[in-house]
């Protein structure tokens, strides 16, 4: 009778030991099912605003900048930047809280809003508090990528690279 006390406490300590492993591996799973359903990748991958996804950029940047018209007309463009851990272009430096805080409510690091074209208000404010540190886990895992995408460009100046407007008319 006692061995099999023995026994069963130590099956039951090994299948939480293997329970407590395999969370990690769960969480960024969840993390890139949410990054999917959520399309992150359709402005964030090279070439997929040209239907032409590099997988081997995958969220690193867009080359490809999304446009809008200012007050005057004149366009201006925002180029959806590197979500990959790169130190240098990409996520590596944030800390998690900073990467929450940008897609939870729309602020950098350095204070500035993000674009009104991420769609944080209806994304990540409404992001239950486990799958926000999921996609965190995810992006986490991706490989660095060192690419930095042109620099946005507001009416009025000098386009940084290539951008598309689409319009409802």
């Amino acid at each position: 009778m006692r061995l099999s006390r023995i026994t069963a406490g130590f099956l039951f300590l090994a299948a939480c030991a293997t329970a407590r492993a395999a969370e990690p591996a769960d969480e960024v799973a969840r993390g890139e099912y949410l990054v999917i359903i959520m399309e992150c990748g359709g402005c964030h991958t090279t070439g997929a605003l040209r239907g032409q996804r590099r997988q081997d950029r995958h969220l690193a940047g867009s080359e490809v900048g999304l446009g809008y018209a200012g007050a005057d007309g004149k366009p201006g463009a925002v180029f959806p930047p590197n979500l990959t851990s790169d130190p240098e272009t990409g996520l590596g430096n944030w800390t998690d809280e900073q990467i929450l805080e940008a897609f939870r409510h729309g602020r950098r690091p350095d204070g500035r809003m993000l674009s009104p074209a991420m769609p944080w208000p209806a994304y990540g404010s409404r992001l239950a508090e486990a799958d926000a540190h999921a996609i965190v886990a995810y992006l986490r895992s991706l490989p660095p990528v060192n690419y930095r995408a042109p620099a946005n460009f507001a009416p009025g100046e000098a386009a940084t690279g290539p951008y598309m407007i689409v319009t409802g008319e």
